[in-house]
């Protein structure tokens, strides 16, 4: 399985109303603290607005509404995977992604045999307390070794200008939040990394 190298990650169908028509083909909406009802408003908007620009939507944490709202992709952080049925998931002919921050972590998702792992922080971020410290780029080619053929999806801290470094290490894709959308211009911002991510398209 091959992934863009520019995984988006925002926390609205406005965000990917905004981006995704600007040349986005992986996105993962991850909402927090919604009601069902509004989530289930959020990702049927989302999964319209990419199925009509060829954009993969992830949905993050909510498997079970993402089977029942006919999507193709979830992604699980480990306390999620811990009370998740992955058979069901799979039944569904979801695609599955998994969080990983150390070793134990690592062995738990490979043997959910997932689609694809994300390791992170790389870099010190703000978007959430982590209990881990910055992973730093070292850390990817060997985590690359360990899970063989599977896509590595690098997270935390992400610029433009720190994606050559991931992608050098063995990462597939680079995942980003804040510095796109916090940054003052994120429609200039999402160019910039399509840009950037180009040569590893």
């Amino acid at each position: 399985m091959k992934l863009d190298p520019f995984y988006l990650i925002v926390d609205s169908a406005a965000w990917v109303e905004r981006l995704v028509p600007l040349g986005v083909k992986l996105v993962q909406l991850r909402i927090k603290d919604l009601d069902e009802a509004s989530l289930r408003r959020e990702i049927r908007v989302s999964k319209g607005i990419c199925e009509g620009h060829g954009c993969q939507l992830i949905v993050n944490d909510y498997w079970r509404i993402a089977i029942e709202e006919d999507c193709d992709f979830v992604h699980l952080g480990q306390e999620d995977l811990a009370g998740a049925d992955v058979e069901a998931i799979r039944r569904a002919g979801l695609k599955l992604g998994l969080s990983t921050h150390d070793e134990a972590e690592l062995e738990t998702a490979l043997q959910a045999k997932p689609d694809y792992v994300a390791l992170g922080p790389i870099y010190p971020t703000i978007l959430k307390a982590m209990k881990w410290a910055p992973q730093g780029l070292d850390r990817i080619t060997p985590w690359k070794q360990r899970i063989g053929r599977l896509p590595l999806v690098a997270i935390g801290g992400l610029t433009v200008e720190r994606i050559a470094g991931v992608f050098a290490q063995g990462a597939a894709s680079a995942a980003v939040v804040t510095d796109i959308t916090r940054n003052v211009h994120p429609e200039a911002r999402t160019l910039e990394w399509l840009a950037a991510t180009a040569p590893w398209r």
